[in-house]
């Protein structure tokens, strides 16, 4: 074999050893979104309504089911932790190894107070998180999400991505579920997250 041809096919093998390879695609009814984190983690630093700091990595070894909403919310978010409850009594037992998350958007309106009546209303282990302004801000961007502020009547309203994020033990699988997904097929996803170790 020419000399060239073999250190160029071993340099080629070197490569392809030192990659680290991503998580196999999930054969999943949400979109994967894995390959955003795949150079960092999904991460954020909010506070609960009990005033403890969370983080994303304190919830590892359970599969996170994130929502990005707030209280005043006429329906998408009310419905969305409705389907939510549902899922959770769908998965029985699997349920100890499942958070909910529900970070708000609207710190100014959203106290610890108003978090703590509100997100357990839905299931009791369901955990409202907020920030300042700025802390939401960085929350909302690491997982793409949008939101703006728009005056009505009753004050203002805001307009705000409404997916749910399905995020895996490890931190590594992210599937983004939309708005309206039924329970059932929630459930299964959940459950597949639940049985990788992504």
């Amino acid at each position: 074999m020419n000399p060239m041809l073999r250190n160029f096919l071993l340099l080629l093998l070197l490569l392809a050893g030192c990659h680290k390879s991503a998580p196999p695609p999930l054969p999943s009814h949400a979109v994967d979104v894995s390959w955003r984190y795949e150079q960092t983690a999904a991460e954020f630093h909010l506070t609960d309504a009990g005033g403890k700091p969370r983080s994303l990595s304190d919830f590892r070894g359970k599969v996170v089911v994130l929502f990005f909403g707030y209280t005043h919310c006429p329906e998408v978010c009310p419905t969305t932790l409705a389907d939510l409850a549902r899922v959770m009594r769908q998965l029985g037992q699997d349920a100890d190894k499942v958070q909910v998350l529900f970070v708000t958007l609207d710190p100014e309106r959203d106290t610890p107070q108003v978090l703590a009546q509100f997100v357990p209303a839905f299931h009791p282990s369901f955990l409202g998180l907020y920030g300042d302004a700025q802390t939401t801000a960085q929350a909302a961007q690491a997982f793409a999400v949008s939101y703006e502020k728009h005056a009505d009547k009753n004050g203002y309203t805001l307009d705000h991505t409404d997916s749910t994020f399905l995020i895996g033990k490890s931190g590594r699988s992210v599937l983004m579920s939309p708005y309206g997904q039924p329970a059932e097929l929630l459930a299964e996803d959940i459950k597949l997250l639940l049985g990788s170790n992504f």
